[in-house]
This record gives C-alpha cells, structure tokens and sequence, in this order.
C-alpha cells in the first residue's frame, strides 16, 4: 500500500471520531452563541427577543465583572505557584529511597480522588471552621484568637483547597520527569565540587523546565473553570471577594435567571481561556524546541 493510499485510510479511520469530536464542541458552543443575542430571562421566556449585543456589555459593565477577573488570575497564580513550588519539593523527597516509599507515594496522590464538592467539605468544616475546626483548635492551644479564614480571607482560603487537589497532579508529573534524569550527571557534579543548592539550580531544575510548563499549561485549562470549591464554601462572597469569572456566569443564570447574559459571560469566558491556552502553548512549544 503506498504512502498516500495509507494516509487516506488513516484520515478515513479516525473522521467519525474528529466529526464526533467537532459535534459535541460546535453545537453547544453555537447555541450558547445564539442565546448571548437574545433576551431571554428564565422566569419570562415569552419575552425573548433580538437584543445582538447588549448581553455582552451589560455583562463587562457589570460591577462584580472586573473584580472576578482578577479573582480568577490570582486564584490560577496562587494555585500553580503552590503546587510546582510543593511538587518540586515534594518529588524531590520521595524520589529518594525510603522505608515505605510505596504508601508515601500513595498518600501523596491520594487528594487528587476526592471530588472538589467532598474536598471543599471538608476544608470548610473540619479545618477552616471558627469555632470547632482543627485550624481555630490549633490557635486556642496557642493561646491565640481562632481566625475565620472563609470571612476574612475567602479567595487565599479557596486557593489553599484547590492546591491541595492538585499538587497531587504536578507532583506525579514532576517526579516522573525528575526519574528520567540521568544520575551520571549529579554525581560527575557532585566531583566537581558543586553543592546541592548548585546541583538543583543548574542540572535539576532545567532538567524539569519542560515538565513544569506541562504542569502550567494542563492545570490552567482546568483552573479557570474552578467552581464547586466557591460555591460550597463562600458561595462568592463576602460580596465578590472570591467571585470568579465561572461563578459570575452561574450567578446571572441561575441566581439572576438571566440566561442570555450569563450564555454572553460563557463566550467571553471561552474566548479569554483560549487567549490564555494559546499563549501557553506558543511556550510550551518554545520550551519543547529549546
């Protein structure tokens, strides 16, 4: 069979699975398009009508628009600082031989199963809690006042939830980049005089520099998305202290009943998280060639 012959029936093979695709991507995409130029209210869906796009500056003129925004860029830089700072570190301790290795690697991973709503739970009421939680426990043996981090810090409280559920991630892929590095080079190193804080800046951490842009490019995608967290537990506020750009969206269709501007919220969101995806993947492109 030759070269073009096979191309063809490659192409032929994977077409149902690429229309497949293109379906369940287009569609919804393309309805959500059509409802940011109506009028359509949940609770009078007889007044639906033509409106083009008022939606989308009623949406950005919105007072709590700007301050989600930068809610969402500080909870995915907090949480990807936590988690490839924490991941390194912790990647680089059970990397080492030690007596229960497995079980350690185990726990380690273990936060990444619990799904966000029972992760937020339990963030919420058996550590964050003011009055019985182990956090205001801990002060009270300290002799200091409980603090109430979900009221007076929201956003840095959500962002420590969300890194705990994936340092797990970035600590699996760290640390499977971390064993592919050859020894050969750390100990000729090692001769060579140079100290550990040398032997990490100058051969590991390069070593590591493309799985980390891994790590920031697959975690952001799914960051700003990050919704069951905020609603378990802040519920955006107080105020929109810890409102995000996907909370924003849910509270003006389903709390609002303003479906036509939260579909308008839902194509700005799409479109900034593909501005942030492409940046992203120019890097990681840069990174791979270097």
């Amino acid at each position: 069979m030759s070269t073009r012959s096979s191309r063809k029936a490659a192409r032929l093979m994977l077409s149902p699975s690429v229309i497949v695709l293109l379906v369940w991507m287009i569609v919804p995409l393309a309805v959500t398009v059509w409802y940011s130029l109506l009028r359509y209210n949940l609770l009078r869906p007889e007044r639906t009508g033509f409106i083009w796009f008022r939606n989308y500056t009623n949406f950005v003129a919105s007072p709590a628009f700007l301050s989600s925004i930068v809610n969402t860029l500080i909870l995915v830089v907090g949480v990807l600082v936590i988690t490839v700072v924490l991941g390194i570190l912790i990647a680089l301790l059970i990397d080492r031989p030690i007596w229960g290795q497995g079980i350690v690697r185990i726990l380690v991973i273990s936060p990444f199963f619990i799904m966000p709503p029972v992760a937020a739970l339990i963030w919420k009421n058996m550590f964050m809690n003011p009055t019985n939680g182990l956090f205001a426990e801990a002060a009270k043996f300290l002799g200091l006042p409980p603090f109430d981090f979900l009221g007076h810090a929201p956003l840095a409280s959500i962002t420590l939830m969300v890194a705990w559920q994936w340092l797990p991630f970035a600590t699996l892929i760290l640390l499977t980049a971390l064993q592919s590095m050859s020894s050969e080079q750390i100990e000729a190193a090692e001769m060579d005089g140079a100290n550990a804080l040398n032997r990490f800046w100058f051969i590991v951490l390069p070593h590591l520099s493309r799985a980390i842009t891994v790590v920031i490019l697959i975690q952001t995608i799914f960051l700003l998305g990050v919704f069951a967290e905020i609603l378990v537990t802040t519920n955006g506020g107080p105020g929109t202290a810890s409102t995000t750009l996907t909370f924003l969206i849910y509270k003006e269709a389903l709390l609002g009943f303003n479906a036509g501007t939260a579909a308008a919220g839902g194509v700005i969101a799409v479109i900034l998280a593909n501005i942030v995806a492409i940046f992203l993947m120019i890097a990681v492109g840069r990174n791979l060639d270097a």
